[in-house]
């Protein structure tokens, strides 16, 4: 009987204590241990075909010649080991997928040096390049 009771206690007093909530995901982090800082305004860039993304929040900008402006609206990104990806939809139902890659990259036309490797994935279509946050990088020319 003191065992059963025992017991039962035991299994009163675990039911009481709240279950503590799973930690937050860390920070994406490079090869280097930089963290990925995803909070503040970004911009893509890609060259062949050139296009342009800016990343502010929730609030995203495509931009391409040829092309019309693509305003997209994205919830959070998904963290996952050296990458965040984001998946939206444009005003026309179109689905976008943006994912910035923890990794040093080059446009290969300049000697810009970007921490993130960058790609725009829509139907059909695919663009590759690079990232960094836009306070930090060169103003495009033109």
């Amino acid at each position: 009987m003191k065992r059963t009771l025992g017991l039962a206690a035991a299994l009163a007093l675990a039911a009481c204590h709240a279950k503590a909530p799973a930690p937050a995901e860390p920070p994406v982090r490079d090869p280097a241990g930089a963290v990925m800082d995803i909070s503040q305004p970004l911009t893509a860039r890609g060259t062949e075909p050139f296009w342009n993304l800016t990343i502010n929040g929730s609030q995203f900008r495509l931009t391409r010649p040829d092309h019309p402006d693509l305003a997209i609206e994205a919830g959070g990104a998904v963290i996952q080991s050296g990458r965040a990806t984001w998946v939206a939809k444009g005003a026309g139902g179109e689905q976008v997928t943006v994912v910035l890659y923890a990794s040093d990259c080059s446009d290969g036309m300049s000697d810009t040096k970007y921490p993130y490797a960058a790609e725009v994935v829509m139907l059909n279509e695919s663009l590759r390049g690079c990232a960094g946050k836009t306070a930090s990088l060169p103003k495009p020319a033109g």
